[in-house]
């Protein structure tokens, strides 16, 4: 997911309305409620107050030195120095001897660990914390628990836990409060586009709530998810004007993740009006607003329109290197997914185990207990221990033999599509490497090929969803039938399709790779009583003339592709690296 969507509410952590800043104030405690509340409300001005309060540290209690550091971890978490923050939490939640302290630590710590993608720490430190909800009687604590334990669902990307702990909070007690439960709402939402479309009311309710609570930086986030539907909808003009809405408020605002999000935005609705030049420009002041080594959905999104520009515009090496950034922005997102899915499965295979350990020692001393029973009983009895002995072994190994089966299952989903079953871009790259050293040493022909479905836009744009995704399972059924059985195929993302031949010469690839494209043309999709047509590009490389390099084999195949593209579409063409011409196929 886009990540600025939940980490845009760490802001918040349900605290009471806040109170003005007084300039004169001498007490500690009164320092502390004047400060705290304008984490909210007028951030700059909390860290002029957390200042004054490090300033007063030497007539500080214990308990309030320890909520200063508390304050000073928020602030950490805030500005992104995840390690340090991580560092004072754990020290305040295990050392202050304060229950509701220790429970707002733990807390924040929650969203912090997943915002810092330490999904496996996250789901471990919830796990632990769950359990203690009905014992945290304290309403503050109690909320910021609640609220944070929803919030590191949303950044893990477990929506329903997200919204069923988030149904639990109380949003009436502040403005701010009301704020942060809508904001958090949409957040969660926002990964079901079909369930969220931009007209939906809730999203105006959780704009003007955060306007009137003063907490703009929600209030943006809420128009970026308003922004990414209108997108999702063909609805480029519109983005463009929300965004103009916004504009001057990010950007006094300066808050960095808004910063690259609304670029991003603005060049992919700028390029699906046609205004290449604007969209190259706004999508290199994204890039601007960027660290070195950052990975996220958006940054893939800046590298995919820079590419499709400057192909488009016939600068192949310019083209080339943004195709390899976002390609490995593609693979690292992906990497992050699958970090994700498997921490949080892992998380419950461990609770499953605890629960097993349990129960496998209380069935243990039920065991010592029957043995000295049996030692004074009869023959019979004996048999009864055996027996149950057997189902005590019996159960535990039934238990590993579904924990076992249960991880072989994950393997296999980490490597396949979800859609159209056939191996993901992450492992079809890998299997892809590994196979064509073996095919260079035996000298053994072979061929790559990259199929995208033509105008797929427009057929999720007329259609919807759910016929495009009827779309995509039909080609690459289709696909399947033309392959042999040492052959690789996978979906390299959104509607672009890759094949390696193996054992199969140029003119061998580019024939099952023309049956493929007519097996296409003439196969439309019926569903709901639509009848979809549709058609794909492919693009050829082959062994003998690109060599057994991937990397050479990828840029000479989707080489080929734009050529197809260029040429009208709806064809096969073959890349050669010699003056020869080249091999074109069309319906």
């Amino acid at each position: 997911m886009r990540r600025w969507l939940a980490i845009a509410l760490l802001a918040l952590c349900g605290m009471p309305s806040p109170a003005g800043f007084a300039a004169a104030v001498d007490s500690v405690s009164a320092m502390f409620a004047h400060v705290e509340p304008l984490r909210f409300s007028d951030h700059p001005r909390f860290v002029e107050g957390l200042a004054r309060l490090r300033a007063m540290q030497a007539s500080m209690t214990p308990a309030e030195r320890w909520h200063l550091r508390y304050l000073e971890a928020w602030e950490d978490t805030f500005t992104g120095n995840y390690a340090h923050a991580q560092d004072e939490l754990r020290t305040v939640a295990a050392d202050s001897g304060d229950p509701v302290l220790a429970t707002k630590s733990n807390a924040l710590l929650l969203s912090n660990l997943a915002a810092n993608r330490q999904y496996g720490d996250a789901f471990a430190l919830a796990n632990r914390l769950v359990p203690t909800l009905p014992t945290v009687k304290d309403p503050d604590a109690r909320w910021a628990l609640l609220f944070n334990l929803s919030q590191m669902f949303v950044l893990a990307e477990q929506t329903d836990l997200a919204l069923r702990y988030g149904g639990m909070l109380e949003p009436g007690t502040s403005p701010q409060r009301h704020c942060a439960v809508l904001g958090l709402r949409i957040a969660a939402l926002s990964k079901r586009s079909l369930a969220l479309p931009s007209s939906n009311p809730a999203i105006g309710e959780a704009i003007d709530a955060c306007v009137a609570a003063d907490v703009v930086v929600t209030a943006n986030m809420v128009h970026l998810v308003r922004v990414d539907r209108l997108l999702d909808e063909g609805r480029p003009e519109d983005a463009i004007a929300e965004l103009d809405g916004i504009d001057e408020s990010v950007r006094t605002i300066g808050y960095n993740p808004h910063l690259v999000a609304t670029a991003e935005q603005r060049a992919r609705a700028l390029e699906a009006l046609g205004r290449s030049g604007d969209a190259r420009r706004a999508a290199l002041a994204g890039l601007a607003h960027t660290r070195p080594g950052d990975v996220s959905e958006w940054l893939k999104e800046l590298y995919g329109v820079l590419y499709r520009v400057e192909k488009a515009r016939g600068n192949n090496a310019a083209a080339l290197r943004y195709f390899e950034a976002y390609a490995a922005q593609d693979k690292g997102y992906l990497n992050d997914i699958t970090a994700r899915n498997l921490a949080f499965e892992l998380s419950t295979q461990h609770a499953v185990l605890q629960k097993l350990e349990t129960e496998r020692l209380v069935k243990a001393n039920n065991i010592l207990l029957l043995q000295k029973e049996l030692e004074t009983s009869a023959v019979a009895k004996s048999r009864l221990f055996i027996l149950l002995l057997l189902c005590v072994v019996g159960s535990v190994v039934l238990w590993l033999f579904r924990l076992k089966r249960s991880q072989m299952r994950f393997r296999k989903l980490s490597q396949h599509d979800g859609l159209t079953g056939v191996y993901n871009r992450q492992h079809f790259m890998s299997e892809a490497a590994r196979l064509l050293p073996a095919l260079q040493r035996r000298r053994a022909p072979a061929c790559l090929v990259f199929i995208d479905l033509d105008h797929f836009k427009q057929i999720n744009d007329t259609h919807g969803h759910a016929i495009g995704d009827a779309v995509l399972r039909r080609a690459a059924a289709l696909c399947r039938g033309q392959l042999g059985p040492h052959d690789l195929f996978g979906r390299l993302g959104g509607e672009e399709f890759a094949v390696l031949f193996v054992d199969r010469g140029r003119d061998d690839g580019v024939a099952a790779a023309e049956a493929m494209r007519a097996c296409m043309e003439a196969s439309p999709v019926i569903e709901d009583g639509h009848i979809v047509t549709y058609a794909c590009s492919a693009g050829l490389a082959a062994t003998d003339s690109s060599g057994y390099d991937l990397q050479d084999l990828c840029r000479d195949a989707d080489k080929a592709l734009y050529r197809a593209k260029r040429a009208g579409r709806n064809r096969v063409s073959a890349e050669v690296r010699d003056d020869r011409p080249l091999t074109m196929r069309s319906g």
